[in-house]
């Protein structure tokens, strides 16, 4: 199935996250969180057994470079979860995936050192028609650990102009999910901070 395709047919619900969460007490003695990273969609583009590596950036391939960071938790909002699973994937600047080539470009799998931190360098998406309109430039996960749901989910950039039409970002409870790009050191080097929460 082509990408339009998919598009077109997916009518999923959206689902987004909260970044920065609470622990309330829903009744007495019983304790619940609003942190947890909700769904964003899956897309047609996913594939299994990327290779294990922290750097997606390409020889020759000329785009923005950034690096991904943050850390994963468990759904007490504190809890950093060591060796979970975080599977990154996201197309070239000219809006396309390498969906077959043995070289898995812009793609990779990291684990979470012990205390729930990863990272992984590569550049900002292009963008690609989804119909009449462009959907935002995008970067998709997909996050696993052992005795929590798995996550599926996706994140957006600030001041994207295509942020306002797109049936997935524009939804209210994506918000959080839309992040700034930040200049991380003195060289100017720029970075995106995605923290994870995980449900059991």
């Amino acid at each position: 199935m082509d990408r339009k395709s998919f598009l077109k047919k997916a009518g999923l619900a959206v689902f987004s996250m909260s970044v920065v969460g609470k622990v309330m007490e829903a009744s007495p003695g019983v304790f619940s969180s609003d942190c947890v990273t909700t769904n964003d969609i899956l897309g047609p583009f996913y594939r299994k057994n990327a290779p294990e590596r922290n750097d997606l950036r390409i020889e020759g391939v000329v785009g923005t470079e950034i690096k991904l960071t943050g850390e994963v938790y468990g759904d007490d909002c504190k809890t950093s979860l060591g060796n979970a699973k975080v599977e990154i994937w996201h197309c070239d600047t000219e809006g396309n995936y390498d969906n077959d080539s043995s070289e898995f470009r812009h793609r990779c799998t990291i684990y979470t050192d012990d205390k729930g931190h990863y990272s992984a360098w590569t550049i900002i998406p292009g963008k690609y028609l989804n119909g009449r309109l462009y959907r935002p430039a995008h970067i998709h996960f997909r996050v696993s650990a052992p005795e929590h749901k798995e996550l599926i989910s996706q994140v957006y950039f600030a001041g994207d102009p295509h942020i306002a039409e797109d049936p997935w970002a524009a939804q209210k409870k994506a918000q959080h999910r839309i992040l700034p790009i930040f200049p991380k050191d003195i060289n100017s080097d720029l970075a995106v901070k995605f923290d994870i929460f995980l449900s059991k």
